[in-house]
């Protein structure tokens, strides 16, 4: 027989640095440690873990029982290690390890991992971002209807999430979904808490109670980055003992004649040379101590020139769009017969609803006869511009605000400005 008949050929691809990772963290040892090795089984929940990872980045995706084909032309053994074969694999094991894991508690060895990352790899913590997103799910997810049962028999127990229909951040509406809280280190984007919720749940509602859990479990000093979802005052009393950084929402009325009244400083001399360094030339800010939900903290009012160029563009585009539209609701308008004057008002009151920077004012109410010899009215009416609501946003044009509880000698520092430059200034 030849030599080349017996050349078996294996892949490993990316998947040996993955595997190595894997090793260098110690996942697998931290997994066997916690859910314990039985001498009978043939493979460790740890190795099962570790080929699930390797499984999902490997950019395949199947059920559940063709998991082992997945293995089946890889290097197993330089993988998953010696004596370890495919058939080991199989969806029962797995699904028995998915079991213990969901038993054991998924966020306490989420952490562990964290907090072995951090260690090995020397993470810096300085800050912490925190986002949510949601994913469509297929299947029916009857577990709502549970829910629901739950509730009339005011059934309080330890549940997994419900899926249910929701806002699509994917643009999947027609599906059921569920919702991911992450947060993440700026170092890296390591993931350092991850938090699964019911697709109808609030970011609003929950961010505040994920930063106090994280805080709780992960014990460093780090400060928290979080979009204008976190912005609340029930959220700001769970929260007032951390240092945080968040958006102001601009429903807010303070932030709102913060806005519209306050201009924008330039920024001293001294700091233009930094500013430059950092990207950050088209941007200033100014500077107010505001006291909101019972907690004081700053307020920064940014203004992003190349921002109000864009939304001053914006502002001329919409108010011309709005020009050709109520050019045909003023023919529309005065074209109409009304049996009362009341009836061509109230015609006149839904399309202005209809306009934003726009309205059409009634001149006059004509009484007059149709060639019925009806008594009917008609309207004539003129386009005024809306000088108010256009000024407004004149004035809002590239602006936006910035709330933390951070010092003074924090808030200025060198590593506050990069941060406003990745996690908001950018995104303007």
């Amino acid at each position: 027989m030849s030599y080349l008949e017996e050349i078996q050929v294996k892949n490993l691809d990316h998947l040996g640095i993955v595997a190595g990772l894997i090793d260098e963290i110690g996942i697998v040892k931290i997994i066997n440690n916690k859910l314990g090795i039985d001498v009978r089984e043939k493979i460790s929940a740890g190795t099962v873990v570790k080929s699930i990872l390797i499984n999902g980045l490997g950019f395949v995706s199947r059920p559940l029982y063709l998991f082992s084909q997945f293995f089946q032309d890889k290097a197993i053994e330089k993988l998953l290690g010696e004596r370890i074969k495919p058939d080991y694999l199989n969806e029962d094991k797995i699904g028995r390890v998915m079991d213990e894991l969901y038993k054991y508690g998924l966020n306490d060895i989420f952490i562990e991992v964290v907090l072995e990352v951090i260690k090995k790899f020397k993470i810096d913590l300085k800050y912490s971002h925190l986002d949510s997103t949601s994913f469509h799910l297929d299947g029916e997810y009857k577990r709502e209807e549970d829910k629901e049962k739950q509730e009339e028999e005011k059934i309080i127990k330890e549940r997994p999430i419900f899926i249910k229909k929701g806002y699509s951040r994917d643009h999947r509406p027609d599906l059921k979904q569920c919702v991911l809280d992450l947060i993440t280190s700026p170092d890296g984007d390591i993931p350092l808490f991850v938090r699964v919720g019911d697709e109808n749940e609030s970011d609003k509602s929950v961010f505040g109670k994920v930063l106090v859990e994280f805080k709780k479990q992960i014990k460093f000093d780090s400060i928290m980055v979080c979009d204008s979802a976190l912005y609340g005052q029930e959220n700001l009393q769970l929260i007032q003992h951390l240092k945080w950084i968040t958006r102001v929402p601009m429903t807010i009325k303070k932030a709102k004649e913060l806005v519209q009244n306050i201009e924008v400083e330039e920024v001293k001399d001294e700091d233009k040379e930094k500013r430059s360094d950092l990207n950050l030339e088209s941007y200033t800010w100014k500077e107010e101590i505001v006291t909101y939900g019972g907690i004081k903290q700053t307020w920064l009012i940014v203004l992003s020139e190349k921002r109000q160029k864009s939304d001053l563009e914006k502002l001329e585009k919409q108010l011309s769009q709005e020009e050709k539209k109520s050019q045909k609701f003023l023919k529309e308008i005065q074209s109409e017969e009304s049996e009362h004057p009341q009836a061509a008002r109230y015609k006149l009151k839904a399309i202005n609803k209809k306009l934003r920077l726009l309205e059409i004012k009634e001149v006059e109410l004509i009484e007059t006869y149709s060639k019925k010899k009806e008594k009917i009215y008609k309207m004539i009416s003129l386009i005024i511009k809306k000088d108010e609501e256009i000024s407004r946003k004149t004035k809002e044009a590239g602006k936006f605000i910035l709330a933390t509880n951070l010092g003074f000698a924090e808030k200025v520092s060198p590593k506050f400005m990069p941060l406003l430059t990745k996690n908001f200034l950018t995104n303007q």
